[in-house]
């Protein structure tokens, strides 16, 4: 697999045409809204591609060997040109002797923040009729004292003396095959191609402070266990005052004494006596709006299902509400009664049926009821 053709990027894309590149694919693909056959499969290839070239030590690994597996290029010399993707013999002894690819991003671009996951419970009814609330969650964010600096106020970052703001130095080794000269990460700025000589009192010349973070949520009606949101910018703080990244909110539904749900559709069952059944009854439904009036004509046999139309849950991102189906199921008493013992013996006559009774009671029941 080529990450770079599975997102349809090029080889030098920054990361935020990727990370574009990886949301318009993952949506397209999402089993949750493509139903076509292997849609599933191609999300899964696409969020295998995101995962390799959002790392950026797994994208120099793959942009050097052709692979991201830890154990490439351990098998010889004979196949540099396969194995190492066609990189020069600077960038593979880089990489045994502690370098890097020298093919190094700008260490003072804007670069986007992280994304963050909040998991948030509903009730089967909030997730039906979706609620808007406040959540608060701590995050990174830049640091106020400093604008993201990480220089005392009044002062500013200077370019790094040593690496004279590339954020890479070329380090002369001595190994094996001779004299070989590596890229690394600068000793002095980390990277970064700053230095700053007096730090931010606030962050300590990170830049960055952890912070408690609050935003309104508004959750989707119809929304289901499992499905997330996302919302834009609230995320981490970038580097070098880059975007923040985005939260990605998912849900997790309680269960329901009295429903169960699949889709916009909601099932329940509901109990009716034999009488009921036999010669037909209005009766009440309870739903998540409330009870509502079923007539049950005659002659209705147990297991049998009616539609409430509209009675379901609101269908998500679409317009419309699903139904309500209940499954009626025809009880049976345990005792009955002498009256009602005879009025049953009384039906089975007149229809014609020859019952031989049996009874479900213990010694002690039948003892009692000879003594009456």
């Amino acid at each position: 697999m080529n990450p770079y053709d599975v997102l349809g990027v090029d080889k030098d894309a920054s990361d935020a045409e990727i990370k574009k590149a990886y949301r318009k694919l993952s949506k397209k693909y999402h089993p949750d809204i493509n139903k076509e056959p292997g849609a599933d499969e191609k999300f899964k290839e696409v969020n295998d591609a995101y995962d390799v070239l959002k790392d950026p030590q797994k994208r120099q690994r793959y942009d050097q060997f052709g692979t991201t597996d830890d154990n490439a290029g351990a098998g010889g010399f004979g196949g540099f040109d396969q194995s190492f993707g066609g990189s020069g013999f600077e960038d593979i002894f880089s990489s045994f002797f502690g370098g890097g690819s020298s093919r190094q991003a700008d260490p003072t671009a804007p670069r986007q923040g992280n994304d963050l996951q909040y998991r948030m419970n509903l009730t089967f009814e909030e997730a039906v009729f979706g609620k808007e609330t406040t959540i608060s969650y701590n995050r990174q964010e830049e640091c106020a004292t400093c604008h993201g600096s990480g220089a005392k106020p009044g002062t500013s970052p200077i370019t790094c003396r040593k690496c004279h703001g590339s954020g890479r130095i070329q380090v002369d080794r001595q190994t094996p095959f001779g004299k070989m000269r590596t890229t690394e990460t600068c000793d002095v700025c980390n990277g970064t191609g700053k230095e700053i000589e007096e730090k931010c009192p606030t962050c300590g010349g990170d830049g960055h402070t952890i912070d408690r973070h609050s935003v309104k949520v508004k959750v989707p009606a119809g929304i289901e266990d499992g499905q997330q949101i996302r919302l834009e910018g609230q995320g981490e703080s970038g580097i070098n005052h880059g975007p923040y990244g985005d939260l990605y909110i998912v849900f997790e539904v309680a269960k329901s004494k009295d429903f169960t749900r699949r889709g916009s559709t909601i099932y329940s069952d509901k109990s009716i006596s034999f009488p009921q059944a036999a010669l037909g009854d209005e009766i009440k439904v309870k739903t998540v709006y409330g009870d509502v009036k079923l007539k049950v004509p005659s002659g209705t046999q147990t297991g049998t299902t009616f539609k409430l139309k509209e009675k379901g849950s609101p269908k998500l991102n679409g317009t419309g509400i699903g139904d309500h189906l209940v499954t009626i199921h025809i009880v049976t008493p345990k005792k009955l009664t002498d009256e009602q013992k005879s009025a049953l013996r009384d039906f089975a006559k007149a229809g014609g049926d020859k019952i031989t009774e049996q009874d479900s009671g213990n010694f002690f029941d039948r003892m009692k009821d000879a003594f009456k």
